[in-house]
Order: structure tokens, then sequence, then C-alpha cells
């Protein structure tokens, strides 16, 4: 577990306050005086540690894979933090056959992405949460010094969603709220359940390499699951940032900071 380093704190707390640059704030949109204070920050030569935590391969790819490209092509240091390696996604073939394949599926969309695959050791479809997983994971956590945290939201369908958000979540609370947190969406309306975003990234200058790692993931059925849900979400979170294409984010302030709001 990393030291705190208040200045570097301080730098990280602001810079991510839009995503690092990368974000557009939703009162960006609104007035001049408030896009003023949306601009992004710059942060020189600062690199940043990012963490982007996913139940299995393909959830950090598909719900937030366009951000983690902006991220890696600037310079900052990505991870993708898979709780399973997938093992129950086909009832014809073993956990282990399973397990291989899509453990190679997340590598190829790793290298498209320039982000390093980690996993977390959890079973697809058994996924725990005690406080044995809630130390194993703020451990898998903080051995990367992270500044930033993405994570599934855990108000979601899928048991191992849910699971994921809420380690990830237990692991800021145990470090001492050492870095930020992001929760992001994956096929929202059917797995992921009311979202509504804080944040926005525009990801319309990256879209070909999102789809080429979603594309990475062949057992998963992608050309129909991109088309049905993601190819929509990210348009429509786009008309809602003003952009082509977007991926959107909800924010978990500490308390101090949900009790502001601009003007007041």
């Amino acid at each position: 577990m990393k030291k705190n380093n208040p200045a570097r704190r301080d730098f990280i707390k602001l810079s991510a306050m839009t995503l690092s640059g990368l974000a557009i704030a939703p009162v960006a949109l609104a007035t001049p005086k408030t896009a003023e204070l949306a601009k992004p920050v710059n942060m020189g030569d600062t690199k940043l540690n990012i963490i982007c935590v996913g139940a299995h391969p393909g959830d950090p790819e598909f719900g937030c894979g366009g951000t983690m490209a902006k991220y890696s092509d600037a310079g900052h240091k990505v991870t993708f933090l898979y709780l399973t390696r997938g093992e129950a996604s086909d009832p014809d073939k073993t956990y282990a056959e399973m397990a291989a394949l899509r453990t190679k599926e997340a590598e190829v969309a790793c290298k498209v992405l320039n982000t390093k695959p980690k996993f977390a050791g959890q079973i697809d479809g058994n996924t725990v949460l005690d406080k044995s997983k809630n130390e194993e994971m703020t451990k898998l956590i903080m051995e990367e010094k992270p500044d930033i945290v993405f994570t599934q939201w855990p108000l979601d369908a899928h048991p191992d969603h849910q699971v994921t958000g809420l380690l990830a979540l237990s692991a800021w609370i145990k470090s001492g709220r050492q870095f930020n947190l992001y929760f992001y969406e994956v096929n929202t309306g059917v797995e992921t359940l009311s979202f509504t975003p804080t944040d926005y990234v525009d990801i319309t200058s990256v879209l070909e390499r999102k789809k080429q790692a979603m594309f990475a993931h062949k057992t998963q059925n992608p050309i129909e699951t991109y088309n049905s849900y993601f190819k929509p979400l990210q348009e429509f979170r786009g008309l809602e940032a003003g952009v082509k294409a977007a991926e959107a984010f909800i924010h978990f302030k500490e308390k101090g900071d949900r009790a502001n709001i601009t003007g007041l």
C-alpha cells in the first residue's frame, strides 16, 4: 500500500475532476462560464497508474475501452484487472477450455489497447464477496499503486458485476481513499441499472481501436453484442455529451466534494 503524498494526491484530485483531461463534464454544455470550469487540466509530464476492473474478459473493453485507449495513448499505465477468466460462458466446454480461450482473447484485446492484463483468480458465475476476498482485491489493486480505478457499477443484473463493483469500492475504502474511483456501464437497461453519469469521455478518435478490442472476444458473439448494445449506447452518450460517440462514468466523490456545487 502506497504512502500518502499530499502534493501528488492534490494534483490527482484536481486532474481526475475531468478524468485527467479526457472528460466532458455535463455542465460544460450549459454556458460559456460553466464550460470554462470544465477545461482539461494541464498535467505536464505526470503519468498516471490506471486500473480498470471487470468481472470477465471483455467487460473493461466493452464498457470503457475507448477511454482506456486514450489513457494509454497519452502515456499512462493502464491495467485491466479481470475478476474471473470467463470460465462458465459456454456450457459445451469445460471451465479449463473456456478459461484458456477467454484469457487469450483478453491478451489480444489488451495488446490492441496497450494495456496490461491481470487476473484476480475468482470463478465465473461463482464470485465471492467476503472479508477474505475484499482483502485479496485490495492487495491486488494497491500493488499497482493506482491513481484512478474504474470498475463496474454494482447496481447490475449480473451477480459477478455486482461483486466486482463492491470489491473495488471496498478497496477504495480500505486504502483510505487513496485513489479516485469511477464506475462504468455495460449493457445498460439489460444488466447495468439506474446509471446516471457524472462524466463523459469523447471516444470518437479511438472508435475503431475500441471496436477491434471488443471483436477480439470472438467467443462472446461480438458483432451482435456491439450492434445491439454498445454501438447505440456510445452514440446515445455522445448525444448527451455533444460529440459523435462517448463513454459515460459515475465519479464516486468523497464527502467534501459531494457538498459542492458551482457558484456556491
